[in-house]
């Protein structure tokens, strides 16, 4: 049996139920998309439509892994009494947010923070991008380059 902080019973228990109601929901998504459409219709746009549905879904489904994961480790951080502290900062993170978002692992303040960032990191990342594709090109051509004495020598 689990033992749980009398104050984080609750969220234990929302998040169990999230967790039980996305593992739902997945496991009829993923059903839905495997299946064939009943009434397949060979119009383009009702085709088209159903790979839009398909595809609807199964975006959903990954989100809904993403959520699940959060819950879980949400769930591990009650389990080993870490739950409610945000991993960035060490500071309590507020009941207010913890009803809001049960499996947050970080203050609103830490969460601006990461997002800010992330955001230059992603700029930072895309200027390098432009490099390394340079970089490549020059690459091939020295491999290129070194084969060519190796086939004269057979």
């Amino acid at each position: 049996a689990v033992k749980v902080k009398p104050e984080w019973v609750k969220y234990y228990n929302t998040l169990l139920e999230l967790r039980e109601r996305l593992l739902n929901q997945m496991s009829g998504l993923a059903k839905e998309s495997a299946e064939e459409m009943p009434g397949y219709s060979l119009h383009m746009a009702d085709s088209g439509t159903d790979n839009f549905d398909r595809d609807f879904a199964l975006s959903l489904l990954s989100s809904d892994q993403d959520a699940i994961y959060e819950i879980e480790e949400a769930l591990k951080r009650i389990e080993k009494n870490t739950y409610g502290i945000c991993e960035l900062t060490g500071k309590p993170i507020p009941k207010a947010r913890l009803d809001a978002i049960p499996w947050t692992r970080f203050t609103v303040e830490a969460q601006a923070q990461l997002e800010k960032e992330g955001a230059l990191r992603q700029r930072r990342l895309g200027q390098l991008g432009s490099v390394d594709s340079a970089g490549a090109v020059e690459v091939e051509e020295e491999e290129e380059a070194e084969e060519k004495p190796a086939k004269e020598k057979e």
